[in-house]
């Protein structure tokens, strides 16, 4: 079974937890570099599905014109 996506708002929560996470003094700069990563990913994907929304919203208000 294929792995559902995540809703918008709980990757906006992941990414809020990375950000704090990377806010730590302690952390080295190999966990640095792999959250950063992680939240670029996270990001990226968070961007595309709003992108998908403004796309449906844009169709739909057009048709309603």
């Amino acid at each position: 079974m294929a792995k559902a996506e995540k809703s918008l708002e709980s990757s906006f929560e992941e990414l809020d937890s990375i950000i704090t996470r990377l806010e730590q003094d302690d952390l080295s700069l190999e966990d640095s570099f792999g959250l950063y990563n992680e939240g670029m990913k996270l990001l990226k994907k968070c961007n595309d599905s709003i992108d998908k929304v403004e796309k449906k919203l844009t169709v739909l208000s057009e048709r309603n014109s």
